[in-house]
């Protein structure tokens, strides 16, 4: 086999590996495109309770240590709504500088205040997210007011889905 020959074979010749992505990330030319500052600040969660049962399941969740979350329920359908452990609160209040609204739902009581809560979400751009919480079987009446005003919607939800949302959405 003449040299010419030798070059076009089609056996691999052993090329030395280079360093590791793991090592390169390691050198000084590298480290000038690491992100050195914190993740961004919690969100501005809210949470909204719709019956008495998911009333229960978020002040439960209330209770841990979150960043910038509040926990209402509903006292009136038309607009206000009741901080956990404060006071009534309008909706356009809770509403203002709002990242997230989580809904939960376990009867599918208070229709009119779901779809308020939902409007007002939709025309201010803020993501929102819909438990339809089953201590027993599932309604159709909370999936139905919830499904219009969730882009997320889990059903059927458990009471520890609301800690996992919360914590997934930095709240």
């Amino acid at each position: 086999m003449s040299d010419h020959d030798h070059e076009h074979s089609s056996v691999p010749r052993s090329v030395p590996a280079g360093p590791s992505s793991c090592a390169r990330a390691a050198t000084t030319k590298e480290a000038a495109f690491r992100i050195d500052y914190p993740l961004s600040a919690a969100r501005n969660t809210r949470v909204v309770a719709f019956d008495h049962e998911a009333e229960r399941i978020i002040r439960s969740a209330a209770l841990l240590d979150w960043g910038q979350a509040r926990f209402f329920s509903v006292a009136d359908p038309g607009g206000v709504l009741s901080e956990i452990g404060a006071s009534d609160v309008s909706l356009e209040e809770v509403m203002t500088d709002t990242n997230t609204v989580i809904m939960v739902s376990t009867s599918g009581e208070n229709g009119a205040a779901v779809a308020a809560v939902g409007s007002l979400a939709r025309e201010r751009g803020i993501m929102t997210a819909g438990l339809v919480v089953t201590p027993g079987a599932l309604t159709s009446d909370a999936l139905f007011h919830l499904r219009p005003h969730a882009r997320i919607l889990l059903v059927p939800a458990e009471e520890d889905d609301l800690i996992e949302l919360l914590r997934a959405t930095r709240a």
